[in-house]
């Protein structure tokens, strides 16, 4: 099978990523505003949508189709609830409820350039064991984007995922990956979370990748809906979601998203 040629970013290819970025994270954090008990998720999406349109972009998910689904997707997040993993379908009369967590995954196009980036929000008070989750995927998010940097290798990234993760108790799926950004949605290379050191790709100044741990409270494994879509944890405990999208440098790799903006 031919090897999906990687792009390696200029500045200004970067500082046009990082603007893309930058909307995506003030929209998850309007998103944001609105979550508690009784809101719908198509509400969610409605404003979301409205938010990237006024400010000149475009949303990367509505109508985008990749080769694994029978249709385009629909909407402009993809939300997922309790143990839906990704791609989870906003509707109308899906209404968060007290207790529940919800993964919002967002990306847009601006100016050519895409931005990328996930975070999963409790509604109201939740479960000692679905903080855990959250607080452990965060963590292990971060723990992988610390190994982002010049001469390091992809399998750095993912192992130190996969390591936090697991010595928490919690599982890392196999079927769901990271991915590179830039002028398309999702661009070589793959970005797993799980692996040994020192494999893969070696990683250069300029890569822009989106770092993303899908991870289950029970068993790794995963089962896609009748939708075609949201993909789930196949034992039904709950899953979490955090996602950035940065870019390697010779030295501390840079974040492009942000969390500030929802959590300050």
């Amino acid at each position: 099978m031919k090897r999906e040629k990687i792009h390696y970013k200029s500045e200004e290819e970067i500082s046009c990523i990082r603007t893309s970025s930058l909307l995506v994270s003030k929209t998850l954090a309007e998103v944001g505003k609105l979550i508690e008990p009784g809101v719908s998720t198509l509400k969610l999406d409605e404003v979301a949508e409205a938010f990237i349109r006024d400010h000149g972009a475009t949303p990367a998910f509505k109508n985008h189709h990749p080769a694994f689904a029978e249709s385009p997707f629909p909407y402009s997040l993809c939300i997922s609830v309790n143990e839906e993993v990704v791609h989870g379908m906003p509707g109308a009369k899906k209404r968060l409820r007290e207790g529940d967590i919800v993964s919002v995954d967002c990306g847009v196009k601006l100016n050519k350039y895409y931005g990328d980036s996930a975070y999963t929000f409790t509604v109201g008070s939740v479960s000692e064991e679905k903080k855990k989750l959250l607080i452990v995927t965060r963590e292990a998010l971060y723990a992988g984007i610390k190994k982002a940097c010049e001469g390091n290798f992809l399998g750095d990234i993912s192992n130190a995922i996969q390591t936090h993760v697991q010595k928490n108790g919690f599982s890392v799926i196999r079927e769901l990956v990271g991915h590179g950004v830039g002028k398309n949605l999702h661009e070589a290379p793959e970005v797993p979370n799980y692996g040994p050191k020192k494999t893969g790709l070696r990683l250069r100044r300029g890569l822009v990748i989106a770092i993303e741990p899908m991870i289950n409270m029970g068993k790794r494994h995963v089962e896609v809906a009748d939708d075609g879509w949201t993909i789930y944890a196949k034992d039904h405990l709950a899953s979490a979601h955090f996602e950035h999208t940065i870019v390697v440098r010779n030295g501390e790799p840079e974040i492009l998203t942000t969390f500030d903006l929802i959590e300050n």
